[in-house]
């Protein structure tokens, strides 16, 4: 983005009374940011949303005081801008009616994978929410997901931290300028995350973590990603505001389900009963939802192995799919004893081997 559109762009959206939406509009309607500060009044006031005060606050020069010290602020820190018109902006957000104008961006943000999830979740995570969060995404590390999450207490920091593990990608989407980190506690992962991913946010640098401000957030970690994880949330928190504007942009939702008397799977529970997300009990879950494919060229490569290791469960699967040839999830869970929860992370460990395959109506078979 050149720098004199940027600057107009920024000072735009300083503008009392203009947010996202009507600043695209303003700006397609001019051409550019700038064209909207040259216009003449009477060509503002034919767009629809544009009333006296908003052509009264556009000829505030005060904006511009801003803007300038916003840019020494983004030049001293080497931050990186995302425009909503160009191709670094994400692909998923950018369908998104009231997605930023512009996004701050720190670290090192791949976005050419489209294998993008987001995992929220209650910041008083419990065991029952760790081990699931860790296990989800060790099972799901082979396919080379992105995590994104908002870099808070809990399940967000927890899912920033496996995906690390891993060797994932992670995007930390924040609630206030790239100048601050908040909780203050997280600064020791800020290194690691830049390394392989980083921080986004819409705040200047100004802006402080305020209630507010971690709802907007929500929406880009709902839109910039494919699906949205809710691992654990009680009957009211931050988590399922996430889950409904997932909801609202036509994206997948899922939910970890819990226990009936378990605080933190009170909202989770419910988004599930209510058909508002799909149930998660695996990572095989999301993969046969999503229909991820494992790569052609990983089952090659695994099936010119004459000897598989096996686990003692896959083995029982092996032989039973070796007589049955092929059978549905429900059907070899009955016949091989084996609990529904634990079989879908077997048979997506099974596929990442090359031993079998997904067909249509969740039935197996062996390749």
């Amino acid at each position: 983005m050149l720098q004199n559109e940027l600057y107009y762009t920024l000072a735009l959206l300083q503008v009392e009374g203009v947010g996202d939406i009507l600043a695209k509009k303003l700006i397609h309607h001019c051409g550019s940011a700038e064209e909207v500060f040259k216009s003449k009044k009477s060509t503002l006031a034919s767009i629809e949303g544009i009333g006296k005060s908003i052509l009264k606050n556009i000829q505030d020069k005060t904006v511009f005081y801003k803007t300038e010290n916003e840019l020494q602020i983004i030049e001293n820190e080497n931050i990186n801008i995302w425009y909503y018109q160009e191709n670094n902006y994400p692909e998923r957000l950018k369908q998104c009616f009231d997605a930023p104008v512009v996004l701050f961006q720190s670290g090192n943000i791949d976005l050419s994978n489209r294998k993008i999830i987001s995992i929220v979740g209650t910041r008083q995570i419990t065991t029952y929410g760790t081990e699931f969060t860790k296990k989800f995404i060790e099972d799901l590390a082979p396919l080379n997901p992105i995590i994104v999450s908002g870099f808070a207490y809990g399940v967000d920091i927890v899912a920033h931290q496996v995906a690390m593990d891993f060797g994932l990608q992670t995007i930390g989407v924040l609630a206030h300028g790239l100048n601050q980190i908040y909780p203050k506690v997280h600064k020791k992962y800020i290194a690691k995350m830049e390394e392989n991913g980083g921080f986004l946010t819409e705040f200047w640098s100004d802006s402080k973590p305020d209630r507010e401000n971690f709802v907007k957030r929500n929406r880009i970690v709902a839109g910039m990603s494919e699906a949205t994880i809710v691992v654990e949330s009680a009957e009211k928190g931050g988590s399922l505001i996430t889950a409904q504007i997932a909801n609202d942009y036509n994206r997948d939702v899922f939910a970890v389900p819990g226990r009936t008397t378990d605080k933190y799977s009170q909202g989770c529970n419910n988004l599930i009963k209510t058909q508002r997300a799909n149930m998660l009990t695996s990572a095989a879950d999301l993969v046969y939802i999503l229909n991820w494919e494992i790569k052609k060229k990983e089952e090659k490569n695994i099936q010119k192995q004459l000897f598989v290791s096996l686990t003692d469960e896959e083995q029982k699967i092996y032989d039973y799919l070796t007589e049955k040839n092929n059978e549905s999830i429900d059907i070899i869970a009955l016949d091989c004893g084996l609990p529904i929860y634990k079989i879908s992370s077997i048979l997506l460990n099974m596929e990442l081997k090359g031993i079998i395959r997904p067909l249509p109506g969740k039935i197996f078979e062996l390749i």
